[in-house]
């Protein structure tokens, strides 16, 4: 659990660039931030499309819905722009506060019963869900079977974050005009509503690398994911090369060290029961 912790993972990753030392406190929170990126750089947003647990979540509610209404609904251009926005200004309000944060105080920080509880609570928030809590998730979800990816597309700051660093990939979905027949299929596949079918390279933060309009394309070689807007990228390639990233980084966690948070069993034993406290 401590390694899907992305505040944490950026404390940590600010600590490592400015001290040169990997905090003991969840340190695979960094490790995979540092492996998302570098998916995200290589593959675009693809730790999105290709390994998230809620990105998952989110495809297959979008696609029961689509399955029981028949469709799925678009908002309209002017709400889904000022929605897009939240997550970014979520972003923004998080790496403001990692920025302004010294490296002592983020050290003081994560060595308290709040930052060493973290994986705790964010498990508690599941197990023990409150009515708001409750309330809140099942808006998402009902949203999430309406709207094609509504959490990832409108909400989540770490999926914002991975859209920036992907700005830098050599890798982009490309169409050939002259082979294009027009027919829409790879607008209508595509789950973050990209004009796919009006552009010749996709460099949208949105573009998730998950290649669902390459697959929907009906004419071989009219829409690839290319390297370099050139050589044409494959499918396998990209989940290979996903699962390797993550593999290497998972073992260059656990080899160095830097894997398991430096807690004593008993400490746990001892403030486990103080988490729900901590939360409210």
């Amino acid at each position: 659990m401590e390694g899907w912790l992305p505040i944490a993972g950026l404390l940590n990753l600010k600590v490592l660039l400015l001290a040169g030392r990997v905090p003991a406190i969840h340190p695979a929170a960094m490790i995979l931030l540092v492996a998302f990126a570098a998916m995200s750089l290589v593959f675009r947003r693809s730790f999105c499309s290709w390994l998230c647990p809620v990105g998952t979540l989110s495809e297959q509610l979008w696609k029961f819905g689509q399955r029981q209404l028949r469709r799925n609904f678009a908002l309209p251009r002017w709400l889904d722009v000022s929605l897009r926005s939240v997550k970014y200004l979520l972003l923004g309000f998080f790496l403001f506060a990692v920025m302004t944060m010294p490296v002592a105080s983020i050290e003081s920080f994560m060595q308290s019963p709040y930052g060493i509880l973290a994986d705790v609570k964010m498990l508690d928030l599941f197990r023990y869900l409150s009515v708001t809590s409750a309330v809140v998730l099942g808006l998402l979800m009902v949203s999430s079977i309406l709207v094609k990816n509504f959490w990832c597309r409108y909400a989540c700051p770490y999926g914002a974050l991975l859209g920036l660093v992907a700005l830098a990939s050599p890798v982009r979905i490309r169409r050939s005009v002259s082979q294009c027949i027009d027919c829409g299929k790879c607008v209508r596949a595509c789950p973050s509503q990209l004009a796919v079918d009006q552009l010749v390279q996709i460099r949208s933060v949105e573009c998730l690398g998950c290649m669902e309009c390459v697959a929907s394309c009906p004419v071989e070689g009219a829409l690839d994911l290319c390297a370099w807007s050139r050589q044409p990228v494959p499918a396998a390639w990209v989940s290979i090369g996903v699962a390797a990233i993550f593999l290497i980084a998972v073992a260059i966690g656990r080899a160095s060290g830097h894997w398991h948070s430096a807690i004593p069993s008993q400490v746990y034993s001892e403030w486990i029961p103080m988490a729900r406290g901590l939360s409210h």
